[in-house]
């Protein structure tokens, strides 16, 4: 897949504030749209057969270092799709021979010999220039139990990562020009340039990019930088000799790049009618033409982001598949009523995008009370009160009753169908009983007999007697969230834990630090979304370095503030670990049983992705891995004409 770095922290925010846009789009009056009629296709008489897919949105560009919305992925999904495919939780070779590995040879680990102003990665993970006092892991060494501090004069191995791509042979462009490993060096070029935006992460720890040959690519990383994610370090090639001719910072703006990109996939777009469809028809040249692929002729991607209309056209015939990038979530129980009766096909699935509830571990105010030598005044602190607060939220009747049952209840970071899913971990079910036991023993004790009355603190560890345990919970005002934080307060009021609800706009929850809630770390409970784009765990999330702070900027995705060392080295063990060494599934396990334990945020419910399609469409399914709800759109058919 095209290897499109993203800051975390960046990545997170933009999840935040993508996922709360409101559903209430203005939308243009439908124009007619071009009949399989109004286009010919030589050397045959059959009638074309058109297939049209209707958006959420127009694509603001489809140049693919740019901010891709849904729905500019499901165009680029039929045009430039993804080299490396990701599927059920695993990945497939598209313009590859193979998948690279340890196994066969494609991944090594070299030992490389380093000295004093050498660029290396450091046991910290960030690249730095090697001079005396820098602390470094030598060669064989995966954690900081053997990491060394340089002296400068002694001789140092350090492990260097190379990764071989090799590419099918004869590959082309839709205009027939060869597809080489060129195209690929020119893509990391375009990537490299100070002028493409997007994070530097990888390809500041990337030490070289090459085309050994037409088909051969070979990614070389700087000495220290171990990449479990390293199918991703192969960037998706451009055609450099259609534009190489272009300014690299004019690439965005420029009407091949950002409206008819070429591409090697299984369609061509002949035109875009701004407001109103995208026509695309067959690509001649595409890989699998000879298997008698893309089944359909025209392909037109109509713009109809209101999810009523949506509908409608679909039933009426004027859409065959509505795509996710609709917001078909609010439509759940219509969708089932309608595929009940056998108008339409309706699909969900859940995403890998987790609607958590952080807890105000340790907030920033602690931070000076620390340095003070006051201690923590922090009542999330304590893990216990974590894990009450766990079995007393009803997890369960907040996915029955808000997602129709359509998400399971996450237990950690990964759901159940990742193979790094640890089943061991602590699972906390709805349990108002041993909630309360577990209060209990810590000092939070019922007074009196009025069951809707705060508990009181009685003996809690640096907390005043007579405190009633009350908590403020934030999230934004989407409805969706509205509905989640009423349930959960309720079923935490059965357990003596009263909660202050706060609603906010996105803009002042998401503001940056120290001010904003959120970055700030000033809150007791924080209801909010985080997504993991790649297969890779998203253990760093929740380790010390991702804390934000004033030493970096309020910028980081570990807002509640936790910190625990053995978690920390657990998420570093996985992260320099490789598939297919034992230490990678052991030490992603040993993370989630700790984050598990641990509870610095609750995980709610992953939200569910929902598509529709009429009822005799056929070869179509929502994975949730996937880069594109369409990465399988040349098998899409209809009809009598479906074949296995």
């Amino acid at each position: 897949m095209a290897r499109v770095p993203v800051c975390i922290a960046l990545l997170v925010l933009l999840v935040l504030l993508g996922l709360l846009a409101a559903c209430s789009i203005a939308t243009a009056t439908p124009k007619s749209l071009p009949t399989a009629s109004a286009y010919t296709m030589t050397a045959t008489t059959r009638p074309l057969r058109q297939l049209t897919v209707c958006l959420g949105q127009e694509p603001a560009s489809l140049y693919l270092y740019s901010n891709l919305s849904d729905a500019a992925r499901s165009v680029l999904a039929a045009v430039l799709p993804a080299p490396i495919e990701s599927a059920a939780y695993g990945y497939q070779p598209v313009l590859l021979t193979r998948l690279p590995s340890l196994a066969n040879g494609d991944v090594q680990l070299l030992s490389k010999s380093v000295t004093v102003g050498d660029e290396v990665v450091g046991a910290d993970g960030l690249p730095v220039t090697l001079v005396p006092g820098v602390k470094v892991r030598p060669s064989g060494c995966r954690s900081d139990d053997c990491a060394v501090v340089y002296d400068g004069k002694s001789e140092l191995q350090m492990d260097q990562m190379m990764v071989t791509f090799q590419l099918l042979p004869g590959l082309t462009w839709s205009d027939g020009k060869p597809l080489t490993a060129a195209d690929s060096l020119y893509s990391y070029q375009v990537a490299s340039d100070p002028k493409t935006p997007g994070s530097r992460t990888l390809l500041d720890r990337t030490k070289s990019y090459a085309a050994l040959d037409a088909t051969t690519v070979q990614w070389l990383g700087k000495p220290g930088f171990i990449d479990p994610s390293y199918l991703n370090n192969f960037w998706a090639p451009l055609p450099q000799h259609l534009w190489g001719q272009f300014p690299v910072d004019q690439l965005p703006v420029t009407e091949e790049v950002a409206r008819t990109p070429l591409g090697w996939g299984p369609y061509v777009i002949q035109e875009w009618v701004p407001g109103d469809h995208i026509t695309l028809k067959k690509n001649p040249n595409y890989l699998h033409a000879d298997q008698g692929l893309p089944r359909f002729d025209i392909l037109v991607f109509r713009f109809t982001p209101d999810p009523g209309q949506a509908i409608s056209a679909l039933l009426s015939g004027q859409c065959d598949l509505l795509d996710p990038s609709i917001p078909l979530d609010g439509q759940v129980g219509q969708l089932r009523s309608l595929s009940s009766q056998g108008k339409l096909q309706a699909y969900f699935t859940p995403t890998p995008v987790m609607e958590q509830l952080a807890f105000g571990v340790r907030p920033a105010s602690a931070d000076l009370v620390q340095a003070s030598g006051a201690g923590s005044p922090s009542l999330l602190g304590d893990k216990r009160l974590r894990q009450a607060i766990a079995m007393c939220f009803d997890r369960q009747q907040v996915v029955q009753d808000v997602l129709s049952g359509l998400s399971p209840v996450p237990d950690t970071y990964l759901p159940s169908a990742d193979p790094l899913y640890n089943p061991e971990v602590a699972k906390y079910s709805f349990n108002v009983s041993a909630a309360g036991q577990l209060l209990d023993q810590i000092g939070w004790r019922r007074v009196g007999s009025d069951p809707s009355a705060p508990r009181q603190a009685e003996g809690v560890a640096g907390v005043p007697d007579g405190t009633p345990l009350e908590l403020s919970y934030l999230t934004t005002d989407a409805t969706q969230r509205q509905q989640v934080s009423r349930i959960l307060a309720g079923s935490l009021g059965q357990c003596g834990i009263k909660v202050d609800l706060h609603y906010l706009d996105a803009a002042a929850l998401y503001a940056p630090g120290p001010d904003g809630p959120l970055f700030g770390r000033s809150f007791d409970l924080a209801e909010f979304a985080v997504a993991n784009p790649a297969l890779e765990t998203p253990c760093e999330w929740f380790t010390s370095s991702e804390i934000p702070t004033a030493a970096n900027h309020w910028v980081g995705t570990n807002l509640s503030g936790y910190s625990n060392p053995a978690f920390d080295a657990a998420c570093l063990s996985a992260e320099q670990a490789l598939p297919g060494e034992t230490t990678y599934a052991d030490s992603n396990h040993q993370a989630e049983a700790i984050f598990a334990d641990d509870l610095p945020v609750l995980p709610l419910y992953w939200r569910i992705q929902v598509a529709a399609g009429r009822k005799d469409l056929c070869h179509f399914s929502l994975d949730p891995t996937a880069s594109s709800s369409l990465a399988a759109i040349e098998t899409l058919d209809v009809g009598s004409t479906c074949s296995p």
